[in-house]
């Protein structure tokens, strides 16, 4: 991961932790709903995650778009509440939406280190690395928050680091954003279907 050439925006994933928030979501809001809840859209969610991030179209179409490079950290074979989830079918993929260009690799967590440790070492190394401007992440911060905020605390405060947890966490060298929000959209849960429930 040291040798890649990184793009200015980069998005790191704890795969196999947003596939069980997805899940969750799924279950709790089919039953509070009354209606089936599709798999999340993957581009969709990845976009409104760089948004999260701070990600924005660009108003001047002359001007070239932004690249987002994802990296989807997994052990399990495939996200079962995305579309598409399979790693075999995302890794070296690309797509185009709003904000630009997003390109994929999916990287598995192999036995000789645990996905905490990978995770944190990865985001140690985007939030080190010059071209990087702005790091989106998404651990599983009910279990490592603390050695997130410890593995950001150096970071370049040019950077725009963004982590996006389930709910706010204390404190860090980063801003917070809700994981729940961007996934809830990916899923097709609107608003107006959470204002009638209240």
């Amino acid at each position: 991961m040291k040798e890649t050439k990184w793009k200015d925006n980069v998005i790191l994933v704890d795969a196999d932790y947003v596939d069980k928030v997805a899940f969750n979501l799924t279950v709790n809001f089919e039953r509070m709903l009354g209606r089936r809840i599709p798999q999340a859209d993957m581009a969709q969610w990845l976009e409104y995650v760089a948004l999260d991030g701070g990600l924005r179209p660009t108003a001047n179409s002359q001007k070239p778009t932004a690249t987002c490079q994802v990296v989807l950290l997994y052990k399990n074979g495939r996200m079962e509440n995305f579309n598409p989830g399979s790693f075999a079918e995302l890794d070296g993929k690309a797509f185009e939406g709003r904000l630009g260009e997003f390109l994929i690799s999916c990287v598995k967590v192999e036995d000789l280190t645990t996905m905490d440790d990978l995770f944190v070492d990865s985001m140690q190394v985007l939030s080190n690395a010059e071209e990087v401007k702005r790091l989106i992440v998404v651990p599983d911060a009910e279990h490592i928050y603390n050695k997130v905020r410890e593995g950001l605390r150096h970071a370049d405060d040019e950077k725009r680091i963004t982590v996006l947890t389930m709910q706010p966490m204390e404190g860090g060298n980063f801003r917070q954003e809700i994981l729940g929000y961007s996934l809830m959209a990916a899923l097709g849960i609107k608003s107006e279907e959470l204002n009638k429930m209240s």
